[in-house]
């Protein structure tokens, strides 16, 4: 077994009695952590629910924040810690944030060592960018603004090798449906595969699966991205926290016209640096609006900007509308050719979906982009349940706090999920598992108080209805109800995306969350179960299931605080300092 805290190398050390760790998720923390558990010698296997690629590391467009051993002119890990903190609003976990930043250089030489080629600079050394809200420049790219994708394509083809060399074996279109467990400990997975139900018998189960954009009407995520980690975690009794804070991305691309010849390939962001250059916002009616929210206009803080575009589509009565991204005011400043000098790979993608931004408007909205929040883990990613890891974007490990720093997200997958394959392979029994230090009881933070219907996935024998207690604020029966889908709505994925983004997304307010809760609460009563091998069916029980927990968390925080805006805080805490930093 290698050391706390160093990266290992080679297979010189191994797990004794080939204990078997299964990972569930093929982004950036389950690859790696799969590739380091195998190279220890552990009986590995990952399972992913779609290809290898399909995952949110995919489509990061950012790079991975840390300070190397050679750092650039005046950064220090003391500062990259200072700008986590900073960032999280208060809210951080002091000691996961250092842990992270003082690893960082380490899982950056794992990432190399798993064939990961980092883009260099003039001096021959790794070309190091400046990111909002860091303090000097520390971002490493591979490939440009294609870092996330390039990344999993190293870290896929390690896998493939190691499966080809019999390290490690791969599940594809293994979807995971339950933790099995034994005496209150977790001893492997349920999945579905080709329609049929299987299992697998684990030491130890890491969850890897990454977030749950998909509860959103706009989001970055991919379609993958269903809350399925989070979901088997909570039915399995597992302490989350932090479930109210999700980021969202001002401006990313919407398909809006049904006739085009070509549509998107996946979620476009639309950099912060178009606007930098002079890209302005319009509503339907052509009128730059910005000017009446901010004085900064478009160039205010990444989150000012989101509510901004929400304010303005609510008053338009448009909710789940969109505005206007006008960068044809770049190319006239500019001249012929500079959006496609400057922006390549945005040129490029507009034009595949059918959009020549030199000449149209692109149709923009705010999208949900990361959950801070998720299922709790202490400093070696362990959750409240003995043989239950959790690592990436479905762990709430501390360090994003209120609201992520730029870049921290690939960095924190990597160190999280390497420190959960170090605590495997120190102890398979988990005979020092403990619950997640600072962990609120589980009967509370791993559902905020809802009893789970078997609608959502609850064991046999739960209430048929949940009530949300205490956290039920102002008039949740729904009778007000209206999301551009009327109070009778019936549940289907789009009616809960739709409902989240009006009512629990950049915007929030007691009574919004109220009725979003009633209607939660009708569906979670009502739904169908569906095919028990239909994994649509499951997705939908995960993102109703997760959509309860968010809602519930957004009601009991009636302040504002990093990424969670209530407009309706109370008069005492509004005085109080606010985060608002422009994060990637």
């Amino acid at each position: 077994m290698f050391e706390r805290g160093t990266v290992p190398s080679g297979t010189s050390s191994a797990a004794p009695a080939r204990q078997r760790l299964v990972v569930v998720g093929s982004g950036i923390a389950g690859l790696y952590a799969a590739l380091l558990a195998a190279d220890a010698g552990a009986d590995t296997v990952l399972l992913t629910k779609g290809r290898l690629g399909e995952s949110n590391t995919w489509y990061a467009q950012g790079g991975i924040s840390a300070v190397l051993q050679v750092p650039a002119p005046g950064d220090t890990v003391a500062a990259h810690i200072a700008d986590t903190l900073r960032a999280g609003a208060g809210h951080c976990d002091e000691v996961a944030v250092r842990l992270m930043c003082t690893e960082a250089r380490l899982d950056i030489e794992g990432l190399r060592r798993f064939g990961v080629r980092f883009d260099m600079g003039n001096g021959g050394g790794p070309a190091l960018g400046l990111e909002a809200a860091h303090s000097a420049p520390r971002i490493l790219h591979a490939g440009g603004d294609a870092t996330g994708a390039r990344v999993a394509e190293a870290l896929i083809r390690a896998v493939l090798a190691a499966q080809a060399e019999g390290k490690l074996r791969v599940l594809t279109r293994a979807y995971a449906t339950a933790l099995l467990k034994d005496g209150g400990r977790v001893t492997g997975v349920g999945y579905l595969q080709d329609g049929r139900t299987a299992g697998i018998e684990a030491d130890a189960v890491l969850l890897a699966t990454g977030g749950a954009g998909q509860l959103f009407a706009q989001t970055t995520n991919p379609g993958v991205a269903t809350a399925d980690g989070l979901a088997l975690a909570v039915r399995a009794g597992a302490a989350t926290a932090d479930l109210e804070f999700f980021q969202f991305h001002p401006t990313c691309m919407v398909d809006t016209a049904a006739d085009r010849s070509a549509a998107p390939a996946g979620p476009l962001l639309i950099s912060e640096a178009v606007r930098g250059e002079g890209a302005i916002l319009v509503d339907a009616g052509g009128r730059r609006f910005m000017r009446a929210y901010h004085p900064d206009a478009e160039l205010a803080p990444r989150d000012v900007v989101s509510r901004s575009i929400a304010l303005h589509l609510a008053k338009l009565g448009d909710p789940n509308g969109h505005v206007y991204l006008d960068a044809r005011v770049i190319e006239e400043a500019r001249g012929a050719g500079f959006l496609e000098r400057r922006f390549p790979t945005l040129t490029r993608k507009t034009r595949e979906a059918g959009i020549d931004w030199t000449r149209e408007l692109v149709p923009v909205a705010p999208a949900a982009h990361y959950w801070m929040g998720g299922i709790a883990t202490d400093h070696s990613a362990r959750t409240s349940i003995p043989g239950l890891y959790a690592a990436g974007e479905v762990a709430r490990t501390g360090v994003h706090g209120a609201n992520r720093l730029a870049s921290n997200s690939l960095l924190e997958g990597l160190v999280f999920g390497r420190r959960a394959v170090e605590d495997f392979l120190a102890s398979p029994d988990g005979a020092s598992w403990g619950a997640p230090a600072g962990a609120p009881p589980r009967t509370v933070s791993a559902a905020a108080g809802l009893p789970l219907t078997s609608a959502s996935g609850a064991p046999a024998g739960a209430e048929p209805r949940c009530t949300l207690g205490d956290a039920r604020v102002g008039s949740a029966g729904g009778a007000g109800f209206s999301f551009s889908g009327g109070g009778d709505a019936r549940f289907s994925r789009e009616a809960l995306r739709r409902l989240m983004t009006s009512h629990a997304g950049v915007l929030r307010s007691g009574e919004l969350l109220g009725e979003a809760a009633g209607t939660l609460e009708r569906w979670a009563g009502v739904v169908p179960t569906g095919a028990a091998d239909a994994v649509a069916a499951h997705e939908d029980r995960n993102l109703l299931l997760a959509a309860r927990l968010l809602v519930a968390a957004a009601l009991e925080r009636s302040e504002s605080l990093g990424a969670h805006y209530r407009s309706d805080e109370p008069v005492e805490t509004m005085s109080l300092p606010k985060a608002s930093l422009v994060h990637d």
